[in-house]
């Protein structure tokens, strides 16, 4: 029987304390085993039909890392060893995400063609994590092949940099050269990086539960039939769901952090205040920052990157971004996602600079603004593709923003807050926690506020977390509603 093991489920609450005792009582011999198998029962509560796909996908990068390490560096058998181990790996993600849509396209071609071939689909569920174990495998293996890290000849031991649980399900995606060497070091346990631990893990349940869980009734409830309404309303949910996806997945983060430092275990940062950022190429250096820099460091680049010129480098953006687009999900709506970044980051690239800056103009806090409302504005339209079930009610919102807004603002803003069934009340718990978000996000762009917040006297930290803990924990038990979260269906 499958358990809903989700980093907001009671399952989880009740877990993570087991396994944390468990860990940290067991020696230094073996807790690096005692910590497997508390991954494998993570994922086999969470998804026991596909846990043997996540070992056999384990086993293929495994077998072929350790034939690839064998070879010499020119041999062309260690190059087929890696184009095997991909496709295999990839084999299984195309399955089981992509087989239904390319069916659909492949009955669409055939159809233009004056073919009558009926798409052939699949009633198959996704495997938990396949997006984010198959690309932390991928990452192994060209890294093994180009030399930047030793095959693992121990498969428990690579097994546990593939299935660590926090991580699994919806990333944060680790790289093996900085991840797989920390759980065998030997680590004593650190109160200070568990604190910060579970400072991180209470910051993320906030973020998920008190703002993104809180605007995804309003959001879902306009996009269930965005056909009865125009202007306001729409302008209002697309900056809803720009917040809630931001925090309902750097909420995942946040957790996901926070958790693997109990363990004394460092992933890599996913999200630095991106809502801040004055271009989109900034964008993408602190949004999703794992998988932005695996599409980096293994599509763009390989593809050429920008070392031949403006064409193929605005070509190898955009392909890069299609890709990046397609991984979140077989719709067409997030290809357009995707290829509107791509279409952005080509067209800034023609005005400016890497920093966000104009060419030939010098910044000041006029020019910051307009670049930070300008990329918030086009990643706040792209986000409307991303929500909508498909492209006819996106183009329909995105098309219907402005209906009625200019000529009578007073009038749309109450139409909005009708459609919505929002009192002031309701409007103060939206926007306060979003106020909260903001600030420190902001702070953010400077300081390191959890260090800063470490240095605050214990007698001071100590009721500000049991504060926030008594927030999430009251508006869950006073009818709020959990949500899963988003990036678990990628």
């Amino acid at each position: 029987m499958e358990s809903s093991m989700l980093f907001n489920s009671l399952e989880f609450v009740l877990f993570l304390p087991i396994a944390f005792c468990l860990y940290w009582l067991s020696t230094d011999k073996i807790r690096w085993i005692v910590l497997l198998v508390i991954d494998w029962y993570f994922y086999l509560s969470l998804c026991p039909k596909f846990f043997p796909l996540l070992l056999f996908i384990t086993f293929i990068s495994w077998i072929f890392a350790i034939m690839m390490d064998r070879q010499k560096t020119s041999s062309k058998n260690k190059s087929l060893y890696l184009i095997c181990s991909i496709l295999i790996c990839f084999s299984f993600l195309f399955f089981f995400k992509y087989f239904n849509f390319a069916s659909e396209i492949a009955s669409g071609i055939a159809g233009a063609v004056g073919l009558n071939l009926h798409p052939k689909t699949l009633a198959i569920a996704q495997p938990a994590g396949i997006s984010f174990y198959t690309f932390m495998t991928v990452s192994y293996l060209v890294d093994v092949y180009k030399g930047k890290i030793k095959a693992e000849s121990n498969f428990a031991k690579l097994s546990l940099y593939v299935s660590f649980f926090p991580q699994i399900i919806a990333g944060p995606i680790g790289r093996a050269p900085q991840l797989l060497g920390q759980f065998f070091e030997k680590r004593d346990f650190d109160a200070a990086k568990a604190e910060s631990g579970l400072r991180l893990i209470m910051w993320g349940y906030f973020k998920k539960l008190i703002i993104a869980d809180s605007l995804s009734a309003y959001v879902d409830s306009i996009y269930s039939s965005v056909y009865d309404y125009f202007g306001m309303t729409f302008i209002i949910t697309s900056l809803m769901y720009t917040m809630q996806i931001y925090c309902d997945f750097s909420g995942y983060s946040d957790i996901a952090i926070g958790v693997a430092r109990l363990f004394n275990i460092d992933l890599m940062e996913n999200f630095k205040s991106p809502y801040f950022s004055r271009s989109i190429k900034e964008f993408w250096s602190r949004w999703h920052i794992s998988l932005s820099t695996w599409f980096r460091d293994y599509v763009y680049i390989p593809l050429g990157g920008s070392r031949h010129g403006e064409l193929k480098k605005n070509r190898n953006i955009l392909l890069t971004m299609l890709a990046s687009g397609l991984w979140h999900g077989a719709n067409w709506t997030f290809i357009v996602w995707g290829g509107l970044h791509g279409i952005y980051q080509v067209i800034e690239g023609l005005f400016w600079t890497r920093s966000g800056e104009k060419k030939d103009r010098q910044t000041g806090v006029a020019s910051n603004v307009i670049h930070w409302a300008l990329t918030f504005i086009l990643v706040d339209i792209a986000w409307i593709f991303f929500r909508a079930d498909n492209f006819s009610d996106a183009f329909y919102v995105v098309s219907h923003l402005h209906s009625g807004v200019i000529l009578h603002f007073a009038a749309a803003w109450t139409r909005m807050l009708t459609d919505f069934g929002i009192t002031g009340l309701d409007l103060l718990k939206l926007t306060a926690p979003v106020i909260l978000l903001v600030i420190y996000d902001f702070i953010s762009l400077k300081k390191d506020i959890s260090t800063e917040f470490s240095k605050v006297p214990l007698l001071v930290r100590w009721p500000i977390y049991i504060a926030l803990t008594v927030w999430v924990v009251t508006t869950q038990l006073n009818g709020g509603t959990t949500q899963s979260f988003i990036y678990f269906t990628f």
